[in-house]
């Protein structure tokens, strides 16, 4: 299990009344929601996404999360974002997910994006500006991961 202070960049992300499920809690499916909204609203921040004209762009071919307790409306949800693997076209998110009150993660998770060209859709390296954007984000290998 991770603690926030294993993650390189964080945002806060309220919950929505629509996010509770009939059994009193987030939906599942909402949390990849946040994942990815924490890892691209970064980007964007940073420079690197420009979702009508840039070039590479990144596709999600891998996901994963692991559950450690719930969250539910009204709570907010910290994301402590970290790279775990830097590639050549490729780049392995992790993404935990704290609440206030709570030093252990509700959730860990990652997600792999390869990243292509906009028209061809074949993979395209990463241009060397955005490895050095990217690096600050890179955890040591033998960190703990989700």
């Amino acid at each position: 299990m991770t603690a926030r202070s294993d993650y390189r960049a964080h945002r806060l992300i309220p919950t929505r009344w629509m996010d509770n499920d009939a059994y009193g809690h987030v939906n599942n499916v909402v949390y990849y929601s946040w994942f990815d909204t924490a890892v691209n609203a970064w980007l964007i921040e940073q420079g690197l996404l420009d979702i009508h004209h840039g070039n590479p762009i990144g596709l999600v071919v891998e996901t994963g999360c692991r559950y450690s307790r719930s969250v539910a409306f009204p709570e907010t949800v910290e994301a402590g974002l970290r790279i775990a693997k830097l590639g050549n076209t490729s780049v392995r998110w992790e993404v935990g997910l704290f609440t206030a009150g709570h030093d252990g993660p509700a959730a860990e998770g990652h997600f792999v994006h390869v990243y292509v060209d906009r028209v061809t859709r074949r993979p395209a390296p990463l241009p060397d500006a955005w490895r050095q954007v990217l690096l600050p984000l890179v955890v040591a290998p033998n960190a703990a991961t989700p």
